[in-house]
């Protein structure tokens, strides 16, 4: 079997039991996290309804020699003032394939400075 999709056949087993456990709503949407080579894409979705309430990338951030990490954290803390602006402060974390670690915690907590609730 080829390297790759072994890989993407385990990625999606890995994002198939996390969503399994977790689903968003109105009240709570879910914050689900995508990385891919060129940046980190956030999104705040209703899954009763299917819409996308509230998005980001990583290229509305300056990003002025900055590591990805500090890039992740602002991201984060700027998605927060989105959903806040829209009233929304409890969420729900999707952290999709990915470990919760490194870009993905950055997210995560910058999202919580930025005032949303996990």
């Amino acid at each position: 079997m080829n390297k790759q999709i072994a890989k993407n056949d385990k990625m999606a087993r890995r994002h198939g039991r996390v969503r399994a456990k977790i689903s968003g709503t109105v009240l709570r949407p879910r914050l689900s996290v995508f990385k891919s080579n060129a940046g980190l894409y956030l999104q705040l979705i209703d899954d009763q309804k299917g819409l996308t309430l509230v998005s980001a990338h990583s290229r509305e951030i300056k990003a002025e020699n900055k590591k990805k990490t500090d890039i992740s954290l602002e991201l984060g803390k700027l998605l927060a003032k989105k959903a806040v602006e829209k009233k929304i402060q409890s969420v729900v974390f999707d952290r999709g394939s990915y470990r919760y670690h490194g870009r993905v915690k950055a997210v995560a907590d910058g999202a919580r400075e930025g005032g949303l609730q996990f």
